[in-house]
Parts: C-alpha cells; structure tokens; sequence
C-alpha cells in the first residue's frame, strides 16, 4: 500500500486541492461549509491518486527507460509486483474517487455537475488507453493544464461564480498558460526517454530547444494577462516571471542533453510552494481591502 500512496505524489497534492478551495473560499466570502471540506479532501488526494495512479500504470514500460522514475517525481513499482501493484492502484483509485463524486454531483447544480466529469474525464483520458491525450502534442499540455485549473472552474461554477467577471476570467486563463508552459517545460527532460518507450509528446515533436522557448513564451503571456486584474489582483502578474525565468535558464538544452532540464523541474516543484504562499498573501491583503 505504500507503493498505492507513492503513485498518488503526496508532494504534489496541495497543487489541486489549493486551487479548489482557494477559489471557493474567496468566491463565497469566506464560507466554511460540506462542500469546501469534502471537495477540499477530494482534491487533496483521491483525485491525485487518479490523476497520477493511472498514468502510473499506463505508462509503466516507458517509465522503466526514464532514470528520474521512482521518486519524488514519480513512483516506479517493482518489476516483481508491478502487476499487482497496479491492480491495486486502479481498484484503489475506484474506492476513493466514486464516493466522492457521487457525493458531490448530488449537492451542486447541473453546470456543475458536468465540469466535474469533464475534468475527470481529461485525467483519465490523459494515459488510459485508446484516449492517450498525453501523446497528442499541444493537446497533451492543454490537458495537463486543466488538471489543475478543473478543480479551480468546478469550485467557481459549484458556488455559481461569474466566469466572465473582471476578476475572474484572467485568472482562468493565465493559470492555463502556465499549466501548458508547465507541462511543456516538464516533457523536455524526457524528450529521450520517451522517444525510446514510443511515446510522442509535445517536446519530442517541437524537440526540447523550441519547446523551452515555447514554455518562456507561455509563462510571460500568464504575467501579462494578469495586468488584466483589477488592483490589487494584478500585482500577481509577477508571480509567473520566475517561471520563466526559469524554464530560460536552459535555452540553449538540445535533444541530445534534454536531461539536463531535470534540475529546472526540481526547482519548479519548489517554486510552486513559494509561489502558493504568495498567491495566498495576495488573497489575504484583497480580501482585507475590502472588508
């Protein structure tokens, strides 16, 4: 069972549960309710160890070729029980996803309803097979990118949130060019690797020189829609520029040395700590303003 937790990324839980509550909590001004518990704890990890538990078993031939495989950045079972811990984590995955989601579709309203499955449906179709989104290239990074923005719309469509609002639609797209920029930049570390397992991606087609420019270009087109913000909201626009800076730092990586983007992958794990903390203060002092 500890391999089961591994494959749900505990480091990386807090990156959608955040997003849901973050955005709940400052839609509804405040309020402390069922469903920002249990859509919080939803989020947190069940859906985590979807998102990552299928993609883990799914992808288990090409992950054997990748050295950062079987840590931090991924769990990696052991070649001996590999089938049997995946058939552990798929039965695992079914318990912990279908209460809550049951639960869920049966509090909100239709709209809601149906984002839910749509951003289940993308985490599922991003590695299972005969969808495989994730070897579409372009497609592969917009999926990736709404894992983590799904969990955002569903909380702001969930309290009924004007999608449209000033305050609202900057932040929606901006966190979806920085979850594409993201997931490019994540995919040139592998650029070998999964040419090797047969894999396509969107850094084994553009090849990881273009895809590090597009991951650049794609952080700094966040920031600037940010400026979009109402005041003091805009001041976030800053917080996408060390992202870009960076995913830069490695302009010049080639195919051939594509592993080297590894330890800007590691520095963005980190980053995302520091940058929640901020967007968290940045919350904070707008919602003092306007108290």
């Amino acid at each position: 069972m500890r391999q089961v937790l591994a494959a749900s990324r505990p480091f990386s839980w807090i990156n959608t549960a955040y997003p849901f509550a973050a955005g709940y909590v400052v839609a509804t001004s405040g309020r402390v309710d069922a469903l920002l518990v249990v859509g919080t704890l939803f989020f947190l990890a069940p859906y985590n160890l979807l998102m990552y538990g299928v993609n883990d078993v799914f992808d288990y031939e090409s992950d054997l070729r990748n050295p950062r495989k079987g840590g931090i950045e991924g769990a990696l079972a052991d070649p001996a029980m590999a089938r049997t811990v995946h058939r552990r984590i798929l039965w695992s995955c079914v318990v912990t996803t279908v209460p809550f989601v049951v639960w869920l579709l049966a509090q909100g309203s239709a709209g809601a309803g149906a984002t839910l499955l749509v951003v289940l449906f993308l985490v599922v179709a991003y590695s299972a097979p005969g969808l495989r989104f994730k070897e579409r290239p372009v497609l592969d990074s917009f999926t990736s990118a709404m894992h983590f923005v799904g969990p955002l719309l569903y909380a702001l469509v969930l309290v009924g949130a004007d999608l449209a609002a000033r305050d609202v639609w900057p932040v929606l797209v901006a966190f979806v060019l920085w979850g594409m920029a993201s997931h490019a930049f994540g995919a040139v570390q592998d650029v070998r690797a999964d040419r090797e397992g047969g894999i396509a991606s969107v850094a084994t087609v553009r090849g990881a020189h273009a895809t590090v420019v597009a991951a650049t270009v794609g952080y700094l087109l966040a920031a600037a829609t940010l400026v979009a913000l109402p005041w003091p909201g805009w001041i976030a626009a800053v917080l996408p520029l060390p992202y870009a800076l960076n995913a830069a730092s490695f302009w010049s990586v080639r195919d051939a040395d594509c592993e080297r983007a590894n330890q800007g992958w590691r520095r963005f794990l980190w980053l995302n700590l520091v940058t929640g903390f901020l967007v968290t203060m940045l919350l904070i002092a707008a919602a003092l303003g306007r108290g």
